[in-house]
């Protein structure tokens, strides 16, 4: 048994041992606040994962005020990786961040027996968190979800960020569905990538403190943070990561004012990154800034010459290639 003073009357109550341990267990901590990059791979001329140059990424990021990497996400290419080059990329990031900012990896599937395998060695490996997108193709009911969700948070001990971005998967969360999942100890947090600054505010509205929202907009920082947002998994970080930062900081800080003009400022940036299908642009941007980023794989091609000449306009407008 417990007692407890009350801050406002003075008086104690007192609560169970039991009920206690009940209420810290479902106690969850905020993954990162700020700007997490979810990372290209880079890639060698030969197709094979330029390790080398991946380390240099992170490094670069991280020392630009990044404050998460997310590991085999969209951006990664996770969807072309092998098993083998899944899990050695998720070990080679955990290994070379070092615990200098959270690692976060990307293991969703639409396979929930492989989704949970994939979870639990991400976290044997050192994750500080899991991505994990709704299942595409053949997609779920909302009880589906409920069910995919929970087996795979039942089955480790780390937090997890769901990702809803209906567009690519064609299969999205209900605001109910968000809630009911909210209430599972290890399941923090929602990328929200939807584009609808409505359905936002319902899950925040609906489901409060129990789980934190990142934008999975660049172009929608501001907004989302407006409601109570955590932050942004960004793809423009790659190429203004302290001005993501510094974006996502100023309003932590409700300077939305200054935050406002960075997000317009920048407006042409974020959406240039998004001309053709993720991560063609990015790692294109990145080529031109001097990185060996390497091509895509297919079925991601090479960026037409028209949208290359424009993306290298608004690099060159905003200084970062001559």
């Amino acid at each position: 048994m417990i007692s407890l003073r009350s801050r406002h009357h003075n008086s104690e109550f007192r609560i169970p041992n039991s009920e206690l341990n009940e209420r810290l267990s479902v106690m969850k901590n905020t993954i990162f606040t700020g700007a997490a990059v979810a990372i290209i791979t880079p890639m060698n001329a030969d197709g094979s994962i330029n390790y080398d140059e991946l380390g240099r990424i992170i490094d670069d990021q991280i020392e630009r005020g990044t404050d998460a990497v997310v590991i085999c996400g969209t951006t990664g290419e996770s969807a072309t990786m092998t098993d083998d080059e899944h899990r050695d990329c998720i070990r080679f990031a955990v290994k070379h961040v070092a615990g200098r900012v959270p690692v976060i990896a990307g293991a969703g599937s639409n396979d929930t027996r492989y989704a949970v395998e994939l979870s639990k060695e991400a976290e044997a490996a050192g994750a500080d968190a899991l991505l994990h997108v709704t299942p595409y193709y053949n997609k779920a009911t909302q009880r589906g979800l409920v069910a995919h969700f929970t087996a795979i948070a039942d089955a480790v001990n780390i937090p997890i960020i769901l990702y809803n971005v209906p567009s690519r998967t064609g299969c999205g969360f209900d605001v109910a569905t968000v809630k009911e999942l909210s209430k599972h100890r290890n399941i923090a947090a929602i990328k929200e990538a939807s584009g609808s600054i409505s359905y936002v505010a319902k899950v925040i509205a609906e489901c409060g403190d129990d789980i934190d929202v990142y934008s999975g907009n660049d172009d929608m920082v501001v907004p989302v943070m407006s409601l109570g947002g955590k932050g942004v998994i960004s793809v423009a970080s790659h190429v203004i990561p302290k001005e993501m930062h510094d974006m996502v900081q100023l309003c932590l800080d409700n300077n939305f004012a200054e935050a406002m003009k960075l997000q317009i400022e920048n407006l042409d940036i974020s959406n240039d990154l998004f001309l053709e299908v993720n991560p063609i642009p990015v790692k294109e941007a990145m080529n031109m800034l001097g990185w060996n980023a390497g091509s895509c794989r297919l079925p991601l091609c090479e960026m037409t010459d028209d949208h290359k000449a424009k993306l290298r306009a608004t690099l060159a407008k905003h200084g970062l290639i001559k």
